[in-house]
């Protein structure tokens, strides 16, 4: 049997947009979201360095297909930085669907990173906005922390918390995902695509019963 994970004063644990849009009777509901809350609830508690991320949307946002005449959520078009799925209007900036979820219990979370409220760019990422030059200082305030192992979980699996898995590794800290408290969105070949993304950089992905939550 394999020793259980210990959560030390260098890891921190990100909870990527556990928001009411994307659980159940939300506007871009992630299917089984709600079944997260209770595995997350039970790992915050074992993390003394808890983080949250948001999606904050203003109402125009140029990711929503309302934005967009003749296009349908799920198209894709071309933007200045690239491709965008685009998607149904969600967590508008002040909205009940931009809150979190009223069960999410983490009241010791030290940080909530707000992304993609910036009309033109849309941002999956806790750390780039997706035209990919665009920071939003989270990797400095994980170094300046002395944080250097990431443990992820939320919502989606295939976005949000596939691209900020990816760009952690990349930006040299330990990534780890744990699996059980993320769901995906599932679309077009993106789950396939999230976990062959995570093993070419060799991000592990494991069961919240891997770690010791006391």
């Amino acid at each position: 049997m394999h020793a259980l994970v210990q959560p030390g004063a260098s890891d921190a644990l990100l909870i990527v947009d556990v928001q009411n849009d994307f659980c159940a009777g939300g506007a871009l509901e992630v299917d089984g979201a709600d079944g997260v809350i209770p595995a997350i609830n039970r790992l915050a508690g074992a993390f003394c360095n808890v983080l949250l991320t948001q999606d904050w949307h203003p109402a125009d946002h140029l990711s929503f297909a309302s934005s967009h005449p003749r296009c349908m959520a799920f198209d894709t078009v071309e933007l200045p930085y690239g491709r965008q799925t685009l998607w149904p209007d969600h967590c508008v900036q002040g909205t009940r669907g931009a809150d979190f979820h009223p069960r999410l219990e983490t009241p010791h979370a030290a940080l909530v990173l707000r992304k993609g409220f910036r009309r033109e760019i849309d941002s999956y990422s806790a750390f780039f906005e997706n035209d990919r030059r665009t920071r939003t200082g989270l990797a400095g305030y994980l170094r300046e922390r002395g944080m250097t192992r990431l443990f992820l979980a939320g919502l989606a699996f295939d976005f949000c918390v596939r691209y900020s898995s990816e760009d952690a590794a990349r930006l040299g800290f330990e990534t780890i995902v744990v699996e059980d408290a993320c769901r995906a969105i599932d679309r077009n070949g993106s789950l396939a695509a999230a976990r062959a993304g995570m093993r070419a950089l060799e991000i592990a992905c494991i069961s919240s019963t891997a770690i010791d939550v006391g």
